[in-house]
């Protein structure tokens, strides 16, 4: 189906530059596939070739400008290794790339904010947030990795405006919180979450072998 797939998008203009299977289960799967299209040709014209294959469908469609790297995740914890104190930081500004997410943010959880710091570290195109914020976030303290449901009522604006899809782990503390989160989907997935809770447990272990 996958051979299918290619030759499809490629009649539709298409050159396949990367494929990640992102989840496989119960004989489906679900893959992020990143394609160049000539300037003259319309995205639109991706999902008609995708759904031209039996069994094919298209769960979104959206730019992508990051760079590209099969390794990502690998490059990751080989960066945390060697990174010192600016294992957080890291952190923040990878997550975005790997998960082909909008934005990743490092925060601390009242009552006793971590370290002092409400917002830890962030990626370049995280919200800005303050205090008062993280307070009302109803997944801070996060006891567990969880998908949030981020139109909740009791969710700050900042976050629900956006439409905004999203996951967090805490990062070997509960008041100690990752977020992701991926502006106009489309949502995370259960094994993306299982990857983020490995990647935050890694960067966890390094940081109090740094500390």
């Amino acid at each position: 189906m996958l051979g299918a797939l290619a030759t499809s998008l490629g009649a539709a203009g298409a050159d396949i530059v990367s494929i990640d299977v992102v989840q496989r289960a119960g004989g489906e799967a679900v893959d992020d596939i990143v394609v160049e299209l000539p300037p003259e040709r319309l995205p639109d014209g991706l999902i008609t070739a995708a759904r031209s294959v039996e069994g094919v469908s298209v769960e979104s469609l959206r730019p992508f400008s990051g760079t590209l790297d099969t390794h990502r995740e690998l490059a990751l914890v080989e960066a945390l290794a060697g990174s010192g104190s600016g294992v957080t930081q890291l952190l923040a500004d990878e997550l975005p790339r790997i998960f082909r997410a909008s934005w990743a943010l490092l925060v601390g959880c009242p009552p006793s904010y971590w370290r002092g710091s409400a917002v830890i570290a962030a990626s370049g195109a995280a919200p800005e947030i303050v205090e008062d914020e993280i307070a009302s976030m109803p997944w801070c303290p996060m006891p567990a990795p969880m998908l949030l449901d981020s139109e909740a009522d009791d969710v700050p604006t900042i976050f629900s405006s956006l439409g905004t899809e999203m996951m967090g782990a805490p990062m070997g503390d509960p008041c100690q919180v990752v977020l992701v989160g991926r502006a106009g989907g489309p949502p995370f997935l259960r094994s993306e979450l299982l990857r983020l809770a490995h990647l935050v447990g890694i960067a966890a272990t390094v940081a109090t072998v740094e500390a």
